[in-house]
């Protein structure tokens, strides 16, 4: 593989994980299952979602949580290209969150900490649409103390 398509797919899969963080942040979470093959997976902790139905599924209830805020940094991105169709990456990521009140949704928001924070670990494969997520897993490595929900 020559030097330019190997900085083409370091750059295409990067921008993946920046796509996602700007999905769940900005109300499109559902969206996130564009990014997988069909069969991909999202797996953190306890939750295992495998192939675009239940990914979409399980984030179009994030994407209908409306009172909170969130802004995910993404950085220390890695992507270790293996051939022209597949890659490995990670990213370190902090996530800032704030749930307001149901009758107050105005920004800015309060917030001191991130929530949590941590990385994740991707396996990327070349599709006819370009590169996509086959595997996205989210390791938390640092967690805030759990606050009183808003009243």
């Amino acid at each position: 593989m020559d030097d330019l398509t190997r900085l083409v797919a370091e750059r295409d899969c990067a921008a993946l994980i920046l796509q996602y963080s700007r999905f769940v942040d900005f109300g499109e979470a559902s969206r996130l299952a564009e990014l997988f093959t069909p069969d991909g997976v999202w797996a953190a902790d306890e939750l295992v979602l495998r192939g675009h139905d239940e990914i979409r599924a399980h984030f179009a209830r994030r994407e209908g949580v409306v009172r909170r805020v969130s802004r995910h940094v993404c950085t220390n991105i890695a992507i270790e290209v293996l051939s022209e169709s597949e890659a490995h990456g990670i990213a370190y990521f902090l996530n800032f969150r704030h749930d307001r009140r149901e009758d107050d949704l105005s920004l800015p928001v309060p917030v001191a900490l991130p929530k949590y924070s941590g990385e994740y670990h991707d396996h990327f494969v070349r599709t006819t649409e370009g590169w996509r997520f086959s595997r996205h897993r989210v390791d938390t490595t640092f967690l805030r103390p759990p606050t009183p929900p808003p009243q």
